[in-house]
């Protein structure tokens, strides 16, 4: 009567624990840097709503004078917005992204290097 064993050996379990660490050391860098793109195009669309709420606000009043002072964004996201009567720039930061900042502006406010209703991070 022979006895057969079923199952793997300890070197080629070892082998799959070092195959797994390998590609989880290659995975996770990435991964943060795909959090960092998503806070970033978080920013960027609550930029672009900006532009819709303050062209509505200047089609009713014909200034930009006046647009709420404190705009709301995404979670994390605070936007500070500055404009005068023919302009306006806002910019936009997140709580999970360090020293990176998102700014759009339309009119004789328009940020240098930034074009008019298109948000630019840097």
């Amino acid at each position: 009567m022979s006895r057969t064993r079923k199952g793997f050996t300890l070197i080629e379990l070892l082998i799959v624990v070092v195959i797994i660490g390998i590609l989880a050391a290659i995975a996770i860098p990435k991964f943060a840097d795909t959090k960092e793109k998503a806070y970033l195009t978080a920013m960027k669309s609550d930029l672009k709503n900006r532009v819709s709420a303050n062209e509505a606000w200047f089609s009713d009043n014909n200034t930009y004078v006046g647009i709420s002072a404190a705009p709301t964004g995404s979670s994390g996201v605070t936007i500070t917005q500055t404009g005068t009567a023919t302009g306006w720039t806002a910019s936009a930061t997140h709580s999970s992204v360090a020293g990176k900042t998102c700014t759009i502006g339309v009119g004789t406010s328009t940020a240098v290097g930034v074009g008019e209703g298109e948000p630019k991070c840097m």
